[in-house]
């Protein structure tokens, strides 16, 4: 479910997706969670073998294509490390979906975030892209640096305007880029690249309030 499955030896996951197959017939694909260390671990004919067998997508959380980001909150890989194996994926016809997180850079770093991860987006060239946004959780790490002045929350207006850089800079061949999780002010829904003057227009009728903003109380993990 929320874990990394791909981590899961070959032969153990071979046999998984053989008893789907053989208990659950009707269904046409698997999906499942990894991050930059299982993809590694994986050879290329690993991959194609798995998708051989019925893993259809996988689910790669990336967060941010800024190093000093990743660094900071302990993603454990790098920004040029997340694209190799985002294309090793996409090598082995594993269609793959990203996430990234508005507001994890905070406010200092918001828009180089930003640009960065779209950067990286277009050079990684995902299938899909979901964009969440940094939610406040006490007894975290984060809440913590919050708490103490560390840590400072972009505002509603410096998120939208984070989200639109970051679509600016993210050319995909042909992808979708979301933000429509709950915890976003914003549900975008563009498919790129011939939708993104469309997005980029529908954030700019929300900067000067001519789009509503999802309430406060509605935002949610």
């Amino acid at each position: 479910m929320d874990g990394d499955a791909l981590i899961i030896p070959q032969k153990r996951l071979m046999w998984i997706l053989d008893r789907i197959k053989e208990n659950l017939p009707w269904v046409k694909r698997v999906g499942a969670y990894a991050n930059a260390k299982s993809i590694k671990m994986k050879s290329l004919d690993n991959l194609i073998e798995l998708r051989k067998n019925g893993l259809g997508i996988l689910y790669l959380g990336v967060e941010s294509g800024d190093d000093d980001v990743l660094k900071k909150v302990r993603k454990g890989t790098s920004a040029g490390n997340l694209v190799d194996m985002g294309r090793k994926v996409k090598g082995a016809d594993i269609k793959l979906s990203v996430t990234v997180l508005l507001g994890i850079a905070g406010r200092e770093r918001s828009l180089q975030h930003a640009r960065a991860t779209g950067e990286l987006l277009s050079a990684m060239d995902p299938n899909y892209v979901g964009a969440l946004t940094v939610m406040l959780i006490p007894g975290t790490p984060l809440y913590e640096d919050y708490s103490n002045g560390s840590f400072d929350l972009p505002s509603e207006r410096e998120l939208l305007l984070e989200l639109r850089e970051m679509i600016a800079n993210t050319n995909l061949t042909r992808g979708l880029f979301f933000s429509n999780h709950a915890s976003n002010y914003l549900p975008v829904k563009a498919r790129l690249p011939r939708g993104k003057q469309e997005a980029l227009a529908l954030i700019d009728g929300a900067l000067v309030g001519d789009v509503a903003l999802r309430d406060e109380w509605m935002r949610a993990l």
